[in-house]
């Protein structure tokens, strides 16, 4: 299996950077990862140095496809996330828009999780069971070079719990060979990111990466055995809700033969929204399989 190493990071989704790999139409190789801190923390005393790096989100990347050409979409299947260092790092930071309530007296909050025997260890008496996702994956835009801070239709920084094994995610391809990266793995976030720091780690990502000719969509999707999940990114939050029950209502109707306003009705009572960090606006709509 082919393996890319952790090696440069990469902060951007830019259709100029040179690929590190170039694979075939399903191929299966594993990608290393560094954590969102950019490996800054590692003990309870560390602090991020946003002076040092300005930046967040660290990416591997980008993994050239053969055959990919805009107007195509990705199929990256995720088979398994594996901590490398069988530790997971988190900080509050600052309570940003929650301060209206809380204050802005926000302790720094840096916080070492061992992770063993899917259980992360929060506490002596809390745990909480290791549910592995990646925050932060992508392909290249072919018009602007977006930083892997927001979200987008190339995917981003959407912090959807479902990216996760056992997943496949679509992405639209823009630019030949499509450019992809993905990292900001975490061993588990709750909905809402709320202290904007899941329980980061540095990681080993086992993907099977395909390609879907001809298979043009207006943003990521995500497909498991047992739901169809469409992800988008908007503010307000709200508008990002609507946009993306339209486009799992499009799907729905595209390629699962649905009346779309039947499907508006059965998701009506049916669906489910997943969200991710509060403050980015992305949101999945999902529907169980079972009801199609």
């Amino acid at each position: 299996m082919e393996r890319i190493p952790l090696q440069k990071l990469c902060y951007e989704f830019n259709r100029h950077d040179t690929p590190r790999a170039q694979v075939a139409p399903g191929t299966r190789l594993t990608v290393e990862s560094q954590d969102a801190f950019s490996g800054q923390i590692r003990t309870e005393t560390d602090r991020r140095d946003k002076a040092a790096m300005p930046y967040s989100n660290p990416t591997t990347g980008p993994i050239y496809v053969e055959g990919a050409e805009k107007g195509d979409a990705l199929a990256v299947t995720i088979h398994n996330i594996r901590p490398t260092r069988g530790e997971c790092y988190t900080r509050t930071s600052d309570p940003k828009m929650l301060a209206e309530w809380l204050g802005t007296d926000c302790p720094h909050g840096t916080h070492i999780c061992p992770i063993s025997d899917e259980v992360i260890h929060w506490s002596d008496t809390v745990k909480i069971p290791y549910r592995p996702m990646l925050g932060c994956i992508g392909t290249a835009p072919d018009w602007g070079v977006p930083t892997t801070n927001p979200a987008g239709p190339h995917g981003g920084n959407m912090d959807i719990v479902e990216v996760a094994p056992g997943s496949t995610l679509y992405l639209p391809v823009y630019v030949p060979g499509a450019l992809l990266y993905l990292g900001d793995a975490h061993a588990a976030m709750g909905h809402g990111e709320l202290s904007a720091s899941g329980l980061e780690m540095p990681a080993e990502t086992e993907i099977t990466v395909d390609l879907r000719k001809g298979w043009t969509i207006p943003g990521p999707r995500i497909e498991s055995e047992t739901e169809l999940v469409c992800i988008s990114s908007a503010t307000p939050l709200e508008r990002g809700i609507a946009q993306a029950y339209a486009w799992l209502i499009l799907w729905m109707e595209a390629d699962y033969g649905w009346n779309r306003w039947k499907a508006y009705d059965l998701l009506t009572h049916a669906g489910q929204i997943s969200v991710g960090y509060y403050s980015s606006g992305a949101v999945a709509a999902k529907i169980a399989k079972r009801y199609l």
